[in-house]
């Protein structure tokens, strides 16, 4: 009988099970997980080609210029809506033109970058030209708040977040 209680009472408080095994916790499942984890290889380009289709290592037909020509043509397009539906018109298309130009410009300028550079440049070149288009990006914001005093934020901001989609489509045009 005693024997039976001192099992009862080591299951519940976890300190040994009836074999004098310390019982299984979901913290080693964690740490068998994150060894398996640990142990992933890398696709050949046949596997890839099998599992995603022919088109997987075909080279992308994006290029970082494409992407800020579609962020200029969708920035000229929302600025032409909000020139034809906002009135009066001339400070909504105005501040809508600025919103695109802060998108497409600071881009241009890391495409530019990128088109400089060559062969492993390329990794610490993406990291600066980030860098400074989010500079240029965030003064552009300030700028316009600081010089344009009658901007109007709602088209200037809609049409910034319009062009920064040009991302998404050209991931979907891939």
């Amino acid at each position: 009988m005693r024997e039976r209680n001192m099992q009862v009472s080591a299951r519940s408080t976890g300190d040994t099970n009836a074999t004098g095994n310390q019982p299984r916790s979901s913290s080693d499942d964690s740490w068998e997980a994150e060894a398996q984890d640990n142990n992933i290889v890398p696709l050949t380009r046949d596997q890839a080609e099998e599992l995603f289709g022919p088109e997987v290592s075909r080279p992308s037909r994006v290029t970082p210029f494409k992407v800020v020509a579609a962020q200029m043509v969708l920035s000229l397009g929302a600025t032409l809506l909000w020139w034809l539906f906002y009135k009066p018109p001339g400070d909504a298309a105005l501040s809508a033109f600025l919103g695109g130009a802060i998108c497409w410009l600071p881009a241009a300028l890391f495409a530019a970058r990128l088109q400089a550079k060559t062969g492993a440049e390329t990794i610490m070149s993406w990291m600066i030209g980030e860098a400074v288009k989010m500079g240029a990006t965030i003064a552009m914001f300030v700028a316009v708040a600081f010089w344009y005093k009658s901007a109007l934020w709602l088209p200037l901001l809609v049409t910034y977040i319009v062009a920064l989609k040009a991302y998404w489509i050209a991931m979907a045009l891939r």
